[in-house]
């Protein structure tokens, strides 16, 4: 299986971290909005989109590289977060602008994984963040079962 990761990581590179954990089971390559050339998505099995979540959604950059995708037919994707907040629930709320582009461009998400990442942003800078230390071990090894998981499938 050949298989890509598109990331944007920003602030603390929480998103990065549980990317490198992905590539290393998935043996993927990583790279940026800004490296990927949205054509050349097609040469790949599996695409994994992740970024962190700024105002309730993954960050623009990778947001708009999502725009740019031309129409695929049934290539596998995945998609990933790093947040503040990390739920089941608020994991499908964050996942939806990015979940409905990317299906839109006919991608058919093989699953989704968020977990919580510091977070200095707003006001939390003034108290020092809030999630100190995440992504943690427990996060890491949630990243590599999730990864090993749709190796698997």
């Amino acid at each position: 299986m050949k298989a890509l990761l598109v990331v944007y990581s920003y602030h603390h590179q929480n998103t990065q971290k549980i990317a490198e954990v992905f590539a290393k089971v998935l043996d993927a390559e990583i790279v940026t909005p800004q490296q990927a050339d949205p054509t050349a998505l097609e040469a790949y099995d599996l695409v994994g989109f992740g970024a962190g979540i700024d105002s309730g959604k993954h960050y623009k950059e990778l947001l708009d590289f999502a725009d740019q995708l031309p129409q695929v037919e049934g290539k596998k994707a995945f998609i990933f977060s790093t947040s503040g907040v990390s739920n089941t629930k608020y994991k499908a709320k964050i996942h939806t602008k990015l979940r409905e582009t990317l299906q839109k461009k006919g991608y058919t998400i093989v699953d989704e994984f968020n977990c919580h990442g510091f977070n200095t942003n707003s006001f939390l800078k003034h108290i020092g963040g809030m999630n100190k230390g995440r992504p943690n071990q427990e996060d890491l090894q949630a990243a590599e079962t999730f990864a090993q998981r749709i190796k698997q499938s």
